[in-house]
């Protein structure tokens, strides 16, 4: 039997060819359906020319802070219309009220992203491990979770806050400036010992905590001794702390030489309070000096007027932008600092918005 090699080889060419074609075109075809197709996210789809749709849950509406940030998250969804859209549900201060909402949430499959503002920052894990389930991207943020492993433990989850100590320790550099530039005016006693009341905002929060005990190692540190006449508990809220300072000023009236509040609206309470008994009106020999934490615009007026001493900007724009920014990377699976000017600390989950001074001077 008799071959044509030649004939054969130029056959094999040919199939050879047309297979390395339908391969090339294969591969192009991939390329591109990976390139555009529509992200898979959550085990469903973000749909082209259809907002991204976020859930923002937040602890309560009526802290002030909070309230910032969702004005500000309101200004983003403003300025990328179409692209994003944000549901606001309100936690009440309460944890049952904010998981039945989560779980409707997540049930329902309503939300290609979930935004968590925790009112109890202890079942960070009880909630990640929901959202872990039906694989939904989640950013925490500005309420500091009690483990970090919680985060760590869900890949598409992270958190946004601030460095906890640091409102604190600004706190503290505050009134050390005061107390060293007016000793003469504020050491009522003349004892050398600055005498406070403290407005912790909750018993075990982490970021009230922290406040609490820098601001006055910070003072401590400078030299300055201290005296605590009392603590009092006021769940971040004006009302609460300006009754309780009612009680604190008939209790030792003119011995209070410093409030330190661990947030303005508390600060805020304690300045109404102070007023009403003819203090904190401008007049710097009948002013007890006042710091707060966040440096609301109530806040920054009080401030410019004299009668507040100061407080610690915690910046809502920041906040949002930086839970926005993330959390749009996560649902479209990309790398959650990807285009940011953010970097994660040392967990590898969390980043810190850094606080600012704000006293009379900077405002």
């Amino acid at each position: 039997m008799y071959y044509d090699l030649g004939n054969c080889m130029e056959v094999e060419m040919k199939i050879f060819k047309r297979i390395l074609k339908i391969t090339i075109v294969t591969f192009m075809m991939i390329v591109i359906l990976v390139e555009y197709r529509p992200q898979a996210i959550n085990n469903f789809r973000v749909v082209d020319g259809e907002p991204v749709k976020v859930g923002v849950l937040l602890y309560k509406f009526d802290d002030a802070y909070i309230s910032l940030v969702r004005q500000n998250l309101e200004e983003i969804e403003k300025n990328n219309e179409g692209k994003v859209k944000f549901t606001f549900f309100d936690g009440k201060g309460d944890q049952n009220i904010q998981n039945k909402t989560m779980n409707t949430l997540l049930e329902k499959k309503e939300v290609d992203l979930l935004l968590l503002n925790l009112v109890d920052t202890g079942s960070t894990q009880e909630a990640i491990n929901k959202i872990k389930e039906k694989n939904i991207p989640v950013v925490l943020f500005n309420r500091e979770p009690v483990k970090v492993d919680a985060i760590k433990s869900y890949g598409k989850a992270y958190f946004v806050g601030t460095n906890i100590n640091e409102a604190g320790i600004l706190q503290g550099q505050i009134l050390i400036d005061i107390w060293n530039a007016n000793k003469d005016i504020l050491d009522k006693n003349k004892d050398d010992i600055m005498q406070y009341i403290m407005l912790k905002g909750e018993r075990d929060n982490l970021d009230a905590l922290a406040r609490t005990k820098y601001s006055i190692l910070t003072i401590n540190e400078a030299g300055i001794k201290t005296q605590e006449l009392a603590l009092k508990v006021c769940e971040w809220n004006e009302d609460v702390a300006r009754n309780m300072t009612k009680e604190l000023f008939l209790q030792f009236g003119n011995k209070i030489e410093v409030i330190i509040s661990n947030n303005d609206s508390m600060a805020i309470g304690a300045i109404k309070t102070l007023q009403e008994y003819g203090y904190n009106n401008g007049d710097i020999t009948k002013t007890i000096p006042v710091v707060g934490v966040d440096a609301i615009p109530e806040a920054q007026e009080l401030i410019k007027k004299g009668f507040m001493a100061g407080s610690v900007l915690q910046n809502a724009k920041a906040m949002a932008d930086a839970i926005y920014s993330v959390g749009m990377n996560l649902v479209y699976n990309k790398n959650p600092l990807e285009g940011t000017k953010y970097k994660f600390d040392e967990t590898g989950v969390s980043i810190r918005i850094p606080y600012e001074l704000y006293i009379a001077s900077s405002s």
